[in-house]
């Protein structure tokens, strides 16, 4: 053959392996030269011009050149076959059909340490152990499709070269005894009370559809004969089980959600089709479509098991449900503010003015911590007591503080993102983004609006009282050059972004595990809070809770960052402080007045008050990106569609930056006009969808 010619440079190192095969050897040895076989038909130069597709092509004939060899030189062709055909017989199967590509642990972050430390250090190749042995032989996702792409004659010669009917009966009770273990997994799962008490309507344990398919399973396999009665149950059982994961999901999705309970579902459900793969193959005839069985098989074990090995993936599919739920009970609870009109502007801009009042007394009482000299850790937690306080104050006042607002941004963005892939869908998501984005400017506004008079007037006081400033002129001076923007200002006002978009995670965690745990009801039918209360007042005490689970939790969270961050910082040797543009204005109007009135006159003043301007547009830039992203990631939206949305907010910030600080007045949009009102243009009714780059332009 003339492939033959090309791949002549191969015939001194086939030789020299095949020759190595010795099936009197140990187990190991005979692994280890399994191993290398796979690693010269897998082998790729580092640097190549070939595609990939090209090198599959080019394994693909490695392996048939390899057959023919084996085929012409019959001496070694027997010491090979024996060697493969001792080696599968002496492994034991089970796991490798049972475990592989399967989580192991009992718990999310049992696997995820466990994934951790398989990345440092490697599972050991057992005495016997198949699984190991077959994916140490695939070591590459990649490798999944060279192996689909082998045509069946290939896979019918490879498996007359490695099995007979003896392995072949041995490995269907392998993977019999893989399938019982599966099922009796899923039933462990499937009738435990915390699935059991998610499931509507009840029904008794020995009735429900997980137990059903233990028992047709066992009944299918006992069986001699291929009863295909017995088969189309088994399968009905396995769709229905699968069903059931799906109304449990829509449970976890109303009432709440769990990381464990999001694991085992994953792990049932990767279970319940494990257990439809191992009947395929079972139920394979003895010819080329049998092959091809087998060939679906292992190439999902090779994907499954580089899934299962990906901490990424695993952080990835747990956190996703979880962050829809936080994205959707947050926007059930309303805790958003959103500036469409002028009308709504005032009214977070007057929310804002009160939250400054009370910022503006937070900020006189920090700068006294600072000035009392305590240890890092108590400063720190005084701090912490003494933003807690202001929070939760504001909160009562029905007043706003600007850093609150990232932590419900996430669920106003969420809203507009059903349509993403048309124009109409794009263009609600872009005035959501300006309208939120206002509401940040209008936060902004009016808390300084009333913290830097606020300030001035209690420094004023102090000094008419007291006689003294709030500063001394070398912490004053000190301190207005920590606010410049040229200097480290910029990054820790990024860094106190990431703190508040961290604050926003907090409260739906905490309004997720009040949904979770049912607190509600607990609260508003508990005996003694009834007693104490009465019935009526104790279920409004418990739907306000669950209200404002939300904003406290967020409100403590932040309280506790942005007091106990710095200190546990210095503590490591890190500089860090605390950049809030709030915060930061009663700062520099309290060095203000205590320098005096000329040092407006100084570049110092106006670096820093530039550092201000800038402290502002990183906290809401920073923390607007992480509310974006988790929103994103709530809906699944694909990476096409994200950066379009990328794209098309920052063509919109530079085209009309004035639309993200006022609200501007809507022009009217005009009617097209149609010649012939008869006759309607084909798709006009339809939504545009987004199929270029040039969408943007259209938005």
């Amino acid at each position: 053959m003339r492939h033959h010619a090309d791949h002549a440079q191969y015939v001194p190192q086939i030789e020299s392996l095949m020759r190595r095969a010795d099936p009197n050897d140990s187990w190991h040895v005979r692994a280890n030269w399994m191993l290398d076989l796979a690693d010269w038909l897998r082998h790729e130069p580092k640097v190549s011009l070939l595609a990939r597709d090209e090198w599959r092509r080019l394994k693909h004939q490695r392996l048939r050149f390899l057959l023919d060899w084996l085929d012409a030189h019959r001496d070694v062709r027997q010491g090979v076959q024996n060697t493969l055909r001792k080696t599968l017989r002496e492994a034991t199967g089970h796991e490798l059909f049972s475990s592989t590509g399967m989580p192991r642990e009992s718990a999310f972050f049992s696997e995820l340490s466990e994934r951790l430390v398989k990345l440092v250090l490697p599972r050991p190749l057992g005495q016997h152990d198949l699984s190991t042995l077959f994916t140490m032989m695939f070591p590459d996702v990649s490798d999944a499709e060279w192996l689909l792409e082998l045509d069946d004659r290939t896979m019918m010669r490879l498996w007359k070269l490695c099995g007979d009917d003896g392995i072949a009966h041995g490995y269907r009770q392998q993977i019999d005894e893989a399938m019982l273990y599966l099922v009796q997994m899923v039933v462990a799962v499937g009738i435990s009370p915390a699935f059991r008490q998610r499931l509507e309507p009840r029904m008794q344990l020995l009735a429900t559809p997980f137990m059903s398919l233990r028992r047709e399973l066992e009944h299918y396999l006992i069986s001699n004969t291929r009863d295909q009665g017995a088969l189309r149950s088994v399968r009905m059982l396995l769709a229905v089980c699968q069903a059931q994961t799906d109304r449990i999901y829509a449970h976890l999705d109303e009432h709440g959600t769990s990381l464990g309970l999001v694991y085992h579902l994953e792990r049932m459900r990767a279970q319940i089709n494990r257990i439809g793969r191992l009947l395929d193959l079972r139920n394979a005839p003895g010819s080329e479509e049998g092959a091809g069985q087998i060939q679906a098989v292992l190439v999902d074990l090779i994907v499954a098991h580089h899934h299962r090995s990906s901490v990424r993936d695993l952080i990835r599919r747990s956190f996703s449900l979880l962050a829809r739920k936080m994205v959707e009970r947050t926007a059930y609870h309303g805790e958003y503010y959103i500036a469409r009109d002028r009308k709504e502007y005032k009214a977070i801009a007057k929310a804002a003015m009160v939250g400054g009042l009370v910022v503006g007394f937070t900020g006189l009482a920090r700068a006294a911590i600072n000035r009392a000299g305590l240890a890092e850790f108590f400063e720190g937690f005084f701090h912490s007591i003494n933003f807690a306080f202001g929070f939760l104050l504001i909160a009562l006042l029905g007043g706003l503080f600007a850093a609150r607002q990232p932590a419900v941004l996430a669920p106003a963005l969420a809203e507009k993102m059903g349509a993403l892939d048309t124009i109409d869908g794009l263009r609600a998501l872009l005035d959501r983004v300006a309208a939120l984005l206002r509401a940040q400017a209008a936060g902004i506004f009016g808390n300084l609006l009333v913290v830097v008079p606020v300030v001035a007037a209690l420094g004023f006081g102090l000094v008419q009282v007291w006689d003294r400033p709030l500063m001394d002129p070398p912490e004053a001076a000190r301190t207005l050059q920590s606010l410049s923007i040229v200097g480290v200002t910029p990054l820790f006002a990024i860094l106190t972004g990431v703190l508040l978009w961290l604050s926003s995670l907090i409260a739906g965690v905490a309004d997720n595990w009040f949904a979770l745990r049912r607190l509600k009801e607990a609260i508003a039918n508990h005996r003694r809070v009834v007693h104490a209360m009465g019935a009526g007042r104790a279920e409004r005490f418990a739907g306000w809770l669950e209200r404002n689970v939300a904003g406290v939790a967020g409100g403590v969270s932040l309280a506790l960052l942005l007091g106990m961050t710095p200190a546990i910082a210095h503590f490591f040797g890190v500089p860090f402080d605390v950049r809030h543009v709030a915060l930061s204005a009663a700062t520099l109007t309290a060095t203000v007045g205590s320098m005096g009135w000329e040092v407006l006159l100084t570049p110092a003043f106006w670096l820093a008050f530039a550092g201000i301007v800038a402290i502002g547009v990183l906290n809401v830039s920073v923390a607007f990106a992480g509310a974006l992203m988790l929103a994103l990631r709530a809906r699944d939206v694909p990476r096409r569609i994200r950066h379009i949305v990328y794209r098309s907010i920052l063509r919109r910030a530079t085209l009309a930056p004035l639309a993200f600080f006022w609200p501007m007045a809507a022009p009217p949009r005009q009617a097209p006009a149609v010649e012939n009102e008869e006759e309607p243009v084909a798709g006009a009714h339809e939504p545009h969808r987004l199929s270029s780059d040039r969408t943007e332009d259209n938005v």
